[in-house]
């Protein structure tokens, strides 16, 4: 199990006061669960971010508060400012590591698909995560899914098909479709979608005029 480490420490700030700790490069967090009572934090924003570039959200992080004994926590959640895409706020979920917990992993599609290379295919990933049990110590940052089985458009991957790392069981109907490589389009096809397309480019032109002249109507009033 890889190892990431964060400081953290204890803050009173609340509502807007917390402004001046983002101005301050801080970014105000709580964390909850096994072993602790919630607790209200700061965290350095520079380092929460390369930290959870490393660990994501399915790696056990040692959050250490004011220099004290670590706890064990997943990075939960975090809110992101719109504007400047910082990080506002994030919630450490604390893990009992000797009891197995639920969690969300990636999965990330390696290899190459025959359907693909030599086809002309699309490939269509169905889902990018899965929810998994295991202990915490188990936890992995992602899962791969080797694609090269893909070599018709008629295969298709499923969970049953992931080969897991051991400790983790995925918590998903074995027959879900995780991935698949569609068919490249014929002429026929794409000239139907280009009809489509200049129908509801119509569409829409009409919509438009229809209201400008009702707009005018009005203003004539």
């Amino acid at each position: 199990m890889s190892v990431f480490t964060l400081a953290a420490q204890m803050r009173t700030e609340i509502g807007r006061k917390t402004n001046q700790l983002r101005a301050e490069g801080k970014v105000p967090a709580v964390v909850y669960g096994s072993g602790t009572e919630p607790k209200m934090l700061t965290v350095d924003r520079i380092q929460f971010v390369k930290t959870y570039k490393d660990a994501g959200e399915s790696s056990i992080v040692e959050l250490a508060i004011d220099g004290g004994t670590p706890l064990h926590v997943l990075i939960q959640d975090y809110q992101l400012d719109p504007l400047r895409d910082e990080v506002t706020h994030i919630d450490f979920r604390s893990v009992d590591m000797s009891k197995e917990i639920q969690a969300e992993v990636e999965l990330e599609f390696v290899g190459e698909s025959m359907a693909v290379k030599a086809l002309g295919g699309t490939f269509v990933p169905s889902k990018d995560s899965v929810a998994v049990t295991c202990l915490p110590s188990k936890l992995v940052r992602k899962i791969e899914v080797d694609i090269s089985s893909l070599k018709t458009f008629d295969d298709i991957i499923r969970v049953s098909d992931v080969v897991v790392p051991e400790g983790i069981v995925i918590d998903e109907d074995p027959n879900t479709t995780l991935a698949a490589v569609q068919a490249p389009r014929s002429e026929e096809e794409m000239a139907d979608l280009d009809k489509a397309v200049e129908m509801d480019v119509s569409a829409v032109e009409v919509e438009k005029k229809a209201k400008e002249d009702a707009e005018s109507a009005e203003d004539k009033k």
